[in-house]
């Protein structure tokens, strides 16, 4: 099903603080997305994550996803999407951070399947995107960073609904901000979307390697999700 702008907006029920009430700047949807989730070494983590962000723990767990997703009509506030630039494959790889009592991700590393969108994407988020080659079809995604050596191969297909999420699921998904350093300056992207609809993710074939500093992705994850998407709403990234 398909919101209206005002639709998203008007629902704040399950967030835990409200979002800004300044003008949102960008619209985007992230559909039918894969997700990877690895439990992981909080000290290996610290030092990729910047030190004033604390890494977010669920039952003194620290986390990290690998999210492979088709980003589609992204675009400015007042200009329409345009599919060459705004529809592309994804992947980024994230873990679990918090800031003044809110609970958002941090980016370690994000693919892009067009130059040109990463390029954009770069310039006007701060973002860390890069190009890769990424091929996707109905049940399998396929994606090749050659320079930094990241790869992934999944075979899939979609399980049942997850009807009852539970506390795990909701940290692993339902975040609603995400964090930026550049230098020595930190920011918050603020977001807004509905809660995310959850599938179980049932795997035919896995291949994935993903090496950043001492962190080492290269084995069945611990947990996996699907999920049809989300349309997104996010404003202008703020100085903290």
């Amino acid at each position: 099903m398909e919101y209206s702008i005002s639709q998203i907006l008007e629902q704040k029920e399950h967030r835990s603080w409200n979002y800004p009430s300044k003008k949102w700047s960008y619209y985007q949807e992230w559909n039918n997305a894969l997700f990877f989730h690895y439990e992981v070494d909080k000290n290996i983590l610290q030092d990729l994550v910047p030190d004033n962000l604390e890494i977010d723990l669920i039952n003194g767990k620290a986390w990290v996803s690998v999210v492979a997703f088709a980003m589609e009509r992204i675009r400015p506030h007042f200009l329409p999407s345009v599919s060459s630039i705004s529809n592309f494959g994804e992947i980024n790889v994230r873990t679990y951070v918090t800031k003044d009592n809110k609970p958002g991700v941090y980016f370690l590393s994000i693919e892009a399947e067009k130059l040109m969108s990463a390029i954009l994407a770069k310039s006007l988020s701060g973002l860390p995107y890069e190009k890769s080659t990424i091929k996707r079809t109905k049940n399998s995604y396929q994606a090749q960073h050659a320079l930094k050596g990241f790869s992934l191969g999944v075979d899939y297909h979609i399980g049942m609904e997850i009807k009852h999420k539970n506390e795990l699921d909701l940290f692993l998904t339902e975040r609603y901000c995400l964090y930026l350093n550049k230098g020595k300056d930190l920011f918050r992207y603020e977001i807004q979307h509905l809660p995310w609809n959850l599938n179980q993710l049932e795997l035919d074939y896995l291949q994935l390697d993903y090496k950043l500093g001492n962190l080492i992705l290269d084995s069945n994850p611990n947990f996996i999700h699907y999920s049809t998407g989300v349309q997104v709403v996010a404003w202008e990234k703020e100085k903290l």
